[in-house]
């Protein structure tokens, strides 16, 4: 594919044996998606430093386009600070819609080479291309062919990695961004974790990272000379999975069907809300959004969760179950406003409000014919 950069020496030969079986998966990664269609909708933008979301006070950066990132404008930024880094920025409301019915166009890709495909989000997913529908005789050639038609069906680049499990192909797929394909064999795996920073893993967030650096771990080779005991001493049942990640191991299955957890809406406002009227009114829209996506979604819930962010930048949450599930929107509503009634008199004034829903059924029940019917 032209303009696209591929990992040196590679061997098509992904053979990593799990229960017998030999796993292929890849990892596909969309270049600075949002940022990316909205270049490609506007050819105004096109070589400009884009970022996706609001320039407001209060707004936050959802993506930045590569131009943008050279300034150091990373998504979840503070508009402010983006700004401040690249005055040069244009900033461009979010098009999710549009996002989605792109997502959709990419996963039809892939269906056509295999049925076992794990979304991370609508820029991102694992594919198990062990017994793909259409074998190429590789899985560095199907991983090409993707990249291909993804090109010439969006007019978007997606970077790709390939190897025997799922850390590793994650890995793999930012070795070459934006626009790249690096493979990781069985036989180059453990070495190439070995040489990586920690923080670098995915799976080990800053506050995991820090406590390791703490403890005198700053690449996988240091995780890796540390014995499993000692990993479950320190790090609780996330112990075995560094354990493995050390050497390269990830059992992990693609995962082609994962139940919604949770479903929420959460606003930062443009001014502080301290008194309750202002309080309550300014969490019937996110109220609003959650029941619109329950009822979609078809599937009842218990829980209802709050989430509080005061002008101090601490965050509170507070949740409740029912017997029942939440039927109707007063009934959601209600639920979170006593959640609020018991944080006032609110002890600071508040600048992001947020409900969540949770403890889905995985059953539609015959008492909810209002509902889902």
């Amino acid at each position: 594919m032209a303009g696209s950069r591929t990992a040196p020496d590679q061997d098509d030969t992904i053979a990593s044996a799990v229960n017998g079986v030999h796993r292929r998966i890849i990892h596909v990664d969309m270049d600075a998606f949002y940022a990316s269609v909205e270049q490609r909708d506007d050819p105004a933008l096109r070589g400009r430093p884009v970022a996706v979301g609001g320039s407001r006070v209060r707004g936050v950066v959802a993506a930045a386009s590569y131009e943008a990132r050279r300034y150091g404008v990373r998504s979840a930024m503070p508009s402010v600070t983006a700004r401040r880094l690249c005055p040069e920025l244009v900033f461009v409301p979010p098009r999710f819609d549009t996002y989605r019915a792109v997502s959709q166009q990419i996963r039809q890709v892939f269906e056509t080479y295999t049925e076992l495909i794990q979304p991370l989000s609508l820029d991102e997913a694992y594919l198990d291309v062990t017994r793909p529908l259409r074998d190429l005789g590789s899985a560095t050639a199907i991983a090409r062919e993707i990249r291909a038609r993804i090109r010439d069906e969006t007019g978007l680049t997606a970077s790709a990695g390939v190897s025997y499990n799922k850390f590793l192909a994650k890995l793999a797929s930012d070795q070459r961004k934006p626009d790249g394909l690096f493979v990781i064999t069985p036989a180059r795996g453990p070495g190439f974790v070995e040489t990586l920073a920690v923080d670098r893993f995915h799976g080990v967030g800053p506050v995991t990272a820090a406590k390791m650096h703490g403890l005198g771990i700053h690449t996988g080779l240091d995780l890796r000379a540390w014995p499993l005991e000692r990993l479950l001493r320190h790090f609780g049942k996330a112990g075995p999975h560094y354990h493995a990640i050390a050497r390269g191991e990830d059992d992990r299955p693609v995962v082609t069907d994962r139940p919604r957890k949770s479903l929420g809406s959460e606003h930062t406002f443009a001014a502080d809300v301290s008194d309750w009227e202002a309080a309550c009114a300014a969490l019937a829209p996110a109220i609003d959004k959650v029941w619109t996506g329950y009822e979609k979604a078809g599937r009842p819930a218990r829980t209802v969760t709050l989430k509080v962010k005061f002008s101090d930048f601490r965050i509170v949450t507070r949740a409740a179950s029912s017997q029942a599930p939440f039927a109707t929107r007063t009934a959601l509503s209600e639920a979170a406003i006593a959640l609020l009634r018991g944080l006032f008199p609110f002890e600071r004034s508040i600048r992001l409000l947020g409900v969540s829903v949770s403890r889905f059924e995985t059953a539609v029940p015959a008492v909810m014919p209002d509902l889902f019917g």
